[in-house]
């Protein structure tokens, strides 16, 4: 009679054992909080760096001349009626979106402010060296440098961990108050600016299709690959990685 042998398979061992991949997260804080979460000496750079590549990516679109960023439109649109370069009117309409963000209840950051300060200041500096190409090959890999590499910019100043800028702090915003999506809130946001900044004698085109469409993958891409971790304090006070 044959005799039934039980084979048994042994368990892994921790050492070949792969752990599950831990998802990063961005850490609701208060400026503070950021500061004292630590990681500073990569934390700043990072941001300070997608700042001013996220308004160097707004020059390179715009001297595409295919159709401008949608909050650019409203930016060029503006800077049509007043004596301002267009980096001032940014930072002017994001003081203005700011205020918006009072009823809104939201936590402004180190990053927010420094959205609001940095990155017109930057796009005027490109501007300012960056002329539009004539050739129309040069100005499409313009047009999709700049839209690729406002989407690294994104990855990176959000990816610090000091806060949404205020145009992503008001989105964020209307979609917890309203209780819509925010990709609903978002479009119904661009879709408003777009008309406003287009009757002011902003310029929609290629350019605002391809950024409308492209932005939330390339983000959605970059923004792991750049984002920092924090060790954010428990209120039981023990440290707490997020």
């Amino acid at each position: 009679m044959a005799q039934t042998v039980a084979v048994s398979t042994p368990e892994p061992s921790p050492r070949t054992a792969r752990a599950p991949r831990r998802r990063q997260e961005l850490a609701d804080i208060g400026p503070l909080a950021q500061l004292r979460a630590g990681r500073l000496a990569l934390r700043l750079p990072l941001l300070l760096v997608g700042l001013f590549l996220y308004g160097a990516s707004m020059a390179m679109v715009i001297r595409a001349t295919l159709g401008q960023i949608p909050w650019d439109v409203l930016h060029v649109g503006v800077s049509k009626h007043v004596p301002l370069s267009f980096g001032t009117i940014v930072i002017g309409v994001s003081l203005l979106v700011l205020l918006g963000w009072i009823p809104l209840r939201q936590k402004p950051g180190i990053g927010t402010i420094g959205n609001a300060l940095l990155i017109g200041p930057s796009a005027d500096i490109v501007l300012s060296v960056l002329e539009p190409p004539e050739d129309l090959g040069w100005r499409v890999a313009l047009l999709l440098g700049g839209v690729v590499l406002n989407g690294i910019a994104t990855g990176m100043y959000i990816g610090s961990q000091f806060g949404p800028g205020p145009r992503d702090g008001l989105m964020t915003g209307l979609a917890r108050v309203t209780g819509g999506s925010l990709r609903v809130v978002r479009t119904g946001i661009e879709v408003s600016v777009v008309v406003v900044g287009w009757f002011l004698g902003g310029v929609v085109g290629i350019g605002t299709v391809l950024y409308a469409v492209a932005i939330g993958p390339l983000a959605q891409l970059f923004l792991p690959l750049f984002t920092v971790d924090l060790r954010v304090p428990r209120p039981d006070g023990g440290p707490t990685e997020t």
